[in-house]
C-alpha cells in the first residue's frame, strides 16, 4: 500500500518560499499572481502500519509546532490551480531517500528492494484560472524538463477524499540484463546512426576508426583467445565513445589548429593544451630551478604542489557548462561535488579545505526572445549560485571567494568555473602521499552513492551542441551528504594503508576509473552486474543501456585499488 503524507504551514505562518516563487513568476514570466502556497509531498510506497505512517508524519517529516499533516486526504485549501513537480523516474531524490532512513530507523527494519519514499512539491496558484499559462509557469520555471515531470491540475479537478493529483514517479523492471552485440559491418550513414542513436557523439572518421580496429584479424584473433566475439558489446563501444569523448579526451584543446592573426600571418598550432598549457609550466619550472614546488601536474585527478614540511596542496578546477545549462541547479551543483572528489581522489587522498568559483552569464535582465529549451540567464544565474552553495555546504566544505561576469555571448552557454582546494600529508605511511600505484592481485571496490539513470552519457553529451533534444539523463544529481560520509570514511582508510590506490568515478565511469588505474597491471576484470543501483531492476531497463560502461558519477563514488587480504 502507497501513502501519501502531505505538510504544509499552518494557517497565519508566512510561507516564504510560496512568496519568493510568486515574486519570480513576476519577474521571470510576467505574471502577476494574488498569492502561491507550497506544500510538501511524500510518497511512502511500503508495507508499513498505519501507526508507523502517523509517526513519521507527526515526527521527522514535519514540524508540529509551525506544521500541520494530512495522510491520504487533501491539505491543499484556497487556490485555483495547482501544480505538483516531482522527479522522473531514475532521478536521484535525496530528500526521499533521507525520508526512508528516517522511516527505516523508526520501525527498526530495512525497506524492500522495491519499497521507496518519493517526494514531490504542490505549488497553490490563486490569481490565476488559465491552465495554458499554469502549465507555461511549470514548464518555464517550476520545474526542469530534464529531470523532473509535473501535472497541473484545477481545484475542480481533485480527487475531494484523497487529494491526489499525480503519479508519483517509481520505477521498477524484472527485465534481465543482456549485453548486446553491434554489428560495425555497415554504411557510413549506419555507422552515424549507431552514433546518433547510442548518444556516442563520435564523427564519421571515429565511428571509421572503430570499425577498421574490429575488423582488423588479428584483433578478432586476440578477442577470441579471451572468450570476446569478433563484434563489439554496447559496453565496450560506450567505453570507447566516453574514452574519446571532449570530456576526457579534450579533443578540440588537443587538435591541429590553423591560425590567422590580423596581419595575415597563418600558423599551425599542434594542441592548445600541450603548447600553451603543458608548455607553460613546463617553462616556468625550469625557470624556478631548484626552487620549483610542483610535485604532481598533469598526471592525476588535480595539481599538487609543496606547501610546508609536512604538507602539501592539492588545487583542481573544471568547468559545468552543458550541464548547468540544462539543470543549473543540478549541474552547478554536481560540478562542485565532482570537482571535490577530484581533490580527493588525487594522490592516496585529500582534505578538502575550501571552495572558489567564477561564473559567466548574459544579463539576468536580457529582454530578447530565446530559443526552445534554453533557459533564461536570470534562472540560469540563481540556479548556477545556489547550485554551488548547496554542494559546500551540505558537504561541510566552504566557499571562500568567487566572481561573476556578464556578456551577451553567454546566453547560449554560460560558463561555470568550480574549484577546490585540499590538503595531503607530504609523506604517508613512509611513501610520498601524492604517488600510488595498483598492485596486480588488487581489488576493485566502488564505494559512494549508487548507480542511478542521471548522469548518463555525460561524458559523451560533452562533445555535443546543446538543442532541443538533449538527453534526460545527461545531467547528474549530485549527492553531497553521502559523498561527506565517503569522504570521513577514505580519509580512515588512507591512514589506515587500506588501498593502493583509488581515484574519483567521475563523467567517464567504472570504464574511466578503473581503466585509468589498470595502466599499472595491464588490465582488470571487472563484474558490472555487481554495481551498486539505485532501484532494482535498472540495468535491465532498456532506457539504461549503457551504465555500467559510461556511468558519469551518478554513484558520486571514488573507486580503488584495495590491498589483500580484501
Amino acid at each position: 500500500m502507497a501513502w501519501r503524507i502531505v505538510v504544509g504551514l499552518k494557517s497565519g505562518v508566512k510561507d516564504a518560499r510560496g512568496e519568493r516563487v510568486r515574486r519570480e513568476i513576476k519577474e521571470h514570466l510576467g505574471y502577476q499572481l494574488e498569492k502561491v502556497q507550497t506544500l510538501d509531498v511524500y510518497t511512502v510506497d511500503a508495507e508499513l502500519t498505519d501507526a508507523e505512517v502517523e509517526q513519521a508524519a507527526a515526527g521527522p517529516f514535519s514540524d508540529p509546532i509551525i506544521q500541520d499533516v494530512a495522510i491520504n486526504s487533501p491539505l491543499a485549501t484556497d487556490f485555483d490551480i495547482l501544480i505538483e513537480v516531482g522527479f522522473r523516474p531514475g532521478v536521484t531524490d535525496n530528500t526521499g531517500r533521507t525520508a526512508k532512513e528516517a522511516i527505516q530507523y523508526i520501525t527498526g527494519r530495512p525497506f524492500k528492494a522495491d519499497e521507496g519514499v518519493y517526494t514531490s512539491t504542490q505549488y497553490l496558484l490563486t490569481g490565476l484560472k488559465d491552465k495554458d499559462v499554469a502549465e507555461k509557469i511549470a514548464k518555464d520555471f517550476l520545474a526542469n524538463g530534464l529531470i523532473q515531470r509535473w501535472t497541473v491540475l484545477s481545484a475542480a479537478e481533485l480527487d475531494p477524499n484523497t487529494g491526489v493529483p499525480v503519479t508519483v514517479p517509481k520505477v521498477v523492471s524484472d527485465s534481465t540484463p543482456t549485453v548486446q552485440c553491434i554489428d560495425l559491418k555497415v554504411s557510413d550513414e549506419q555507422l552515424l546512426e549507431i552514433s546518433r542513436q547510442g548518444m556516442l557523439a563520435l564523427n564519421l572518421e571515429e565511428m571509421q576508426k572503430i570499425q577498421q580496429h574490429i575488423a582488423n584479424p588479428e584483433v578478432v584473433a586476440i578477442r577470441e583467445k579471451v572468450g570476446l566475439g569478433a563484434e563489439l558489446t554496447d559496453v565496450e563501444i560506450e567505453a570507447l565513445a566516453q574514452t574519446w569523448s571532449e570530456h576526457c579526451k579534450h579533443k578540440i584543446f588537443s587538435a591541429k589548429i590553423e591560425y590567422e592573426d590580423e596581419n595575415g600571418n597563418k600558423e599551425t598550432i599542434d594542441s592548445l593544451f600541450k603548447t600553451y598549457i603543458v608548455g607553460a609550466t613546463r617553462d616556468i619550472r625550469k625557470a624556478m630551478g631548484e626552487n620549483d614546488f610542483c610535485l604532481s601536474v598533469f598526471k592525476d585527478n588535480a595539481g599538487v604542489i609543496e606547501f610546508t614540511d609536512d604538507w602539501s596542496v592539492v588545487f583542481k578546477v573544471e568547468t559545468h557548462n552543458s550541464p548547468s545549462a540544462l539543470d543549473p541547479y543540478g549541474g552547478a551543483l554536481t560540478g562542485i561535488v565532482g570537482v571535490n572528489r577530484d581533490g580527493v581522489g588525487t594522490g592516496m587522498g585529500a582534505r578538502l579545505i575550501f571552495n572558489t568559483d567564477v561564473f559567466c552569464f548574459a544579463s539576468p535582465f536580457l529582454e530578447k526572445e530565446l530559443p526552445p529549451r534554453l533557459l533564461h540567464p536570470r534562472r540560469i544565474f540563481e540556479g548556477v549560485v545556489e547550485g554551488v552553495e548547496h554542494g559546500g555546504n551540505k558537504s561541510g566544505i566552504p566557499t571562500i571567494n568567487g566572481s561573476i561576469v556578464f556578456d551577451e555571448r553567454f546566453a547560449g552557454k554560460p560558463l561555470v568555473y568550480c574549484g577546490t582546494a585540499s590538503i595531503m600529508p607530504r609523506i604517508l605511511n613512509g611513501k610520498p602521499c601524492h604517488e600510488k600505484k595498483v598492485q596486480v592481485g588488487d581489488h576493485i571496490v566502488m564505494t559512494g552513492g549508487r548507480i542511478g539513470k542521471d548522469g548518463i552519457h555525460g561524458a559523451t553529451f560533452s562533445s555535443e551542441e546543446l538543442h532541443e533534444g538533449s538527453p534526460v539523463t545527461a545531467v547528474q544529481i549530485g549527492d553531497p551528504i553521502t559523498q561527506r560520509k565517503m569522504f570521513d570514511f577514505l580519509a580512515i582508510a588512507r591512514d589506515r594503508g587500506l588501498y593502493n590506490s583509488f581515484t574519483d568515478n567521475g563523467a567517464g565511469g567504472l570504464s574511466s576509473s578503473v581503466g585509468e588505474m589498470a595502466e599499472d597491471t595491464g588490465g582488470f576484470e571487472m563484474h558490472l552486474d555487481r554495481a551498486p543501483l539505485k532501484y532494482s531492476g535498472a540495468m535491465g531497463d532498456p532506457d539504461f543501456r549503457g551504465a555500467g560502461a559510461d556511468d558519469p558519477g551518478g554513484s558520486s563514488g571514488q573507486v580503488g585499488s584495495v590491498c589483500h587480504p580484501c
